[in-house]
């Protein structure tokens, strides 16, 4: 028989793990539940490089395994299983997985998020063979090769850089005629030489049938259209919470989100929201750990009441 968890935390990222750190530190039993590998989005970047704690940066995968270890060390308890459904109402919470059900007095929601697609024909059929989602996960497959990079955030603007350095050549394509990035990665663009941009356009379709072989674009401004040969086109739009889980017990906002405030407690007591998917304006490592951290504080909080 399984016991009574102080706290079950969904998710092994960032937020996740700095949650069942604090609250495993604290003396609370302790249970999380990742689907996969630690990290989550985390785990698949090659370089992070303003995480403090690390002057000479440090891999996600790396990262991940240290804040796993930091959880365990206070003896916190990591199972790698899919979670298929959770009973958040009742004072006892209940997490259905594929391995069995586990229950808690508490439960931290730190599910993540996933890549936004482009929502094109034949794109679920060549991602993996040409379109991809993760440029350091997959940016070695095109080795001296030509890429394309679609979006104009911090993320699509990390790809371009890093892409740059590995193919012959990089486009990089955004909808708008100047990039939302953040100042800092302005000028490296600017200088490098095998990248192109390509500005007020969006692809409107993908080539190839066992691999991509190239993609069609679309200037918003005047109506031309092109095509343009590459090896791989990597999706750097934006991501799409993983609440699903969630979407009949709690109320999300438009787009999806938890709307959790800065306690990340949500409408339901004893039920925290952390990291990704809960709404908030900036995503990154840092603050994902921080939700951790204000989620155990409030947990401890909530059942000191009990």
């Amino acid at each position: 028989m399984e016991p009574l968890y102080d706290m079950i935390v969904i998710g092994g990222g960032p937020g996740g793990y700095s949650a069942a750190l604090y609250a495993a530190r604290a003396g609370l039993q302790v249970l999380l539940l990742e689907q996969l590998s630690p990290g989550g989005q985390m785990g698949l970047t090659d370089t992070i490089d303003n995480y403090p704690g690390f002057p000479q940066g440090v891999s996600g995968f790396e990262l991940a395994q240290k804040m796993k270890e930091g959880a365990e060390r206070f003896h916190a308890v990591t199972k790698l299983t899919k979670v298929v459904r959770v009973r958040l109402s009742q004072e006892e919470k209940e997490v259905v997985t594929a391995q069995g059900v586990y229950r808690g007095k508490t439960v931290v929601l730190a599910c993540g998020a996933r890549p936004r697609t482009l929502e094109l024909p034949k794109e679920d059929r060549l991602t993996g063979r040409g379109v991809s989602y993760c440029a350091t996960c997959d940016g070695m497959f095109y080795r001296r090769k030509t890429v394309a990079v679609v979006g104009g955030g911090n993320t699509a603007a990390a790809d371009a850089l890093y892409l740059k350095n590995l193919c012959e050549k990089v486009y990089l394509i955004h909808r708008r005629d100047s990039l939302r990035a953040s100042r800092v990665y302005w000028e490296p663009l600017r200088k490098a030489e095998n990248l192109e941009m390509i500005w007020d356009s969006q692809v409107t379709a993908l080539f190839g049938e066992e691999k991509l072989s190239g993609i069609a674009i679309k200037n918003k401004k005047t109506g031309k259209e092109a095509s343009l040969s590459c090896d791989g086109l990597f999706v750097a739009i934006g991501t799409l919470p993983n609440t699903e889980l969630v979407r009949e017990q709690l109320k999300l906002d438009e787009a999806g989100y938890i709307p959790a405030d800065e306690t990340t407690r949500t409408e339901i007591p004893g039920v925290f929201a952390v990291g990704d998917l809960r709404r908030k304006p900036l995503r990154q490592v840092v603050t994902a750990a921080s939700d951790g951290a204000v989620a155990a504080h409030f947990a401890e909080e909530y059942l000191a009441t009990r």
